[in-house]
């Protein structure tokens, strides 16, 4: 088994607030890692801490084998890291396409102009967006600019992909449509880690469940594990009749 992610101590520490305590955790190369919490849990610090935005006050980050606790965005780019971001920040005054062939440009293999808008087309088919392709991406509506982040990060041909709320303001029937597509990018061999709060969908497509509460990791297994652990009841499902419903197919 292959260790694609490997987070040793991590905490994040702004001025006197602790934001993130001791997360310790192996990511397996292939699987998808749930991350859930309450509002304020540390979620979104853990993923800017995890691609270099700000480096950790304390632990250690090791992606593919290479120790990039001090590592800036750019370098886990360039090792095969990409991710997407929970308010969606498209370039809005180019295209579709354009918008898709930036992440090509900018992803750890540094494709031509020709490369990338060839790869962007075909990224674009593979999210539902090719025929919105020569739009500007300011004219979407949320659920396309959703597809389009998402495309953005995947034309970067990532070996791990942190997903930050994709699901997130966007209806039932777009819900199944997105998680189909979260599915099929892990059947590219794509490993995953995904900040959700649309708990029967993250507990039915993660093959991990991470949980943090005040920045601290308070359970870490699978779906079925998670749903009956007391601490995460209490912190954030409420009801153990809700976390047994959030493990059924629909």
């Amino acid at each position: 088994m292959t260790i694609i992610l490997s987070l040793q101590g991590v905490s994040k520490r702004f001025g006197g607030l602790q934001a993130l305590t001791n997360v310790t955790f192996d990511l397996p190369q292939g699987q998808i890692l749930g991350l859930i919490g309450p509002n304020g849990a540390g979620k979104t610090t853990l993923f800017n801490t995890i691609n270099g935005v700000f480096p950790p006050s304390d632990g250690r980050i090791i992606f593919r084998d290479k120790d990039v606790t001090r590592a800036k965005p750019y370098d886990h780019a360039s090792l095969g890291m990409a991710r997407t971001h929970q308010i969606v920040q498209p370039l809005n005054d180019l295209s579709v396409r354009e918008n898709v062939m930036v992440g090509a440009c900018f992803g750890h293999e540094h494709q031509s102009l020709g490369n990338s808008a060839q790869i962007a087309d075909e990224v674009l088919d593979f999210v539902g967006l090719a025929a919105r392709s020569e739009q500007l991406a300011g004219s979407l509506n949320v659920a396309q600019k959703k597809r389009l982040e998402m495309a953005r990060a995947l034309a970067a041909r990532p070996h791990l992909l942190l997903l930050d709320e994709v699901l997130a303001g966007l209806n039932p029937s777009e819900i199944d449509g997105m998680v189909q597509t979260v599915l099929k990018i892990r059947e590219r061999g794509v490993t995953i880690v995904m900040i959700e709060h649309v708990m029967k969908a993250v507990m039915n497509v993660s093959d991990r469940i991470l949980v943090l509460d005040y920045g601290e990791q308070i359970a870490e297994g699978s779906p079925e594990v998670i749903a009956k652990d007391e601490r995460v009841i209490e912190a954030y499902l409420g009801d153990s009749k809700l976390a047994d419903q959030l493990l059924e197919e629909e």
